[in-house]
């Protein structure tokens, strides 16, 4: 397993700040800041702050935060970006009074699936997407708990990809998110 310094890849839209705290990074994010493409809203939102790096075939990338996400649609997780008509956010976000645990997948245009995790409110979770020569396999998890099977979704191993830590503000200025670690490691073995 590789810690990926904070210094490591690109944003692919800056946020307000990004201010190392010793081995933390803590991130401001933009008022209206989302990732979305057109399904039942009718808009494209393309202003997500990821912090990515190349996302190679066969291996995964973790990212940990404290989940502090008070308010509607805030949402912090790791960001898989291919071009801006396909991508992948998974993680948590608050949506309609509760912390969701979920992933949208975009192709052209997106979807979105969630489940409550009220209980991981205030704490470090970590999410890990695996890449493999056809897929992403999304888990998560609390602390040193097991990570839990979140989402499988296609993705051609032979185009590239880039992968970090990301967060948005869609409805409001001012969340700021503790990220603790950006690793890269083997990606998991199987689905089950």
């Amino acid at each position: 397993m590789t810690n990926q310094p904070w210094t490591t890849g690109r944003w692919t839209h800056a946020p307000l700040a990004a201010t190392p705290d010793g081995d933390d990074l803590v991130v401001t994010a933009a008022e209206g800041s989302d990732a979305w493409r057109r399904t039942s809203y009718g808009f494209v939102h393309d202003s997500e702050h990821a912090l990515v790096a190349p996302f190679a075939v066969g291996t995964a990338v973790e990212v940990t935060f404290t989940a502090d996400l008070p308010e509607q649609f805030d949402q912090a997780g790791v960001f898989v970006a291919v071009d801006e008509e396909t991508w992948v956010k998974a993680g948590l976000e608050r949506s309609d009074g509760r912390l969701q645990l979920g992933a949208v997948v975009t192709h052209g245009w997106s979807d979105w699936s969630v489940a409550p995790v009220d209980d991981w409110s205030g704490r470090r979770v970590t999410v890990r997407v695996s890449r493999s020569d056809d897929a992403l396999i999304v888990r998560a998890g609390i602390d040193d708990a097991a990570r839990q099977f979140v989402r499988v979704t296609p993705l051609d191993g032979a185009r590239p990809a880039e992968a970090g830590p990301y967060l948005c503000a869609p409805t409001r200025a001012g969340l700021a998110v503790r990220f603790h670690a950006w690793r890269v490691t083997a990606a998991d073995s199987g689905l089950h």
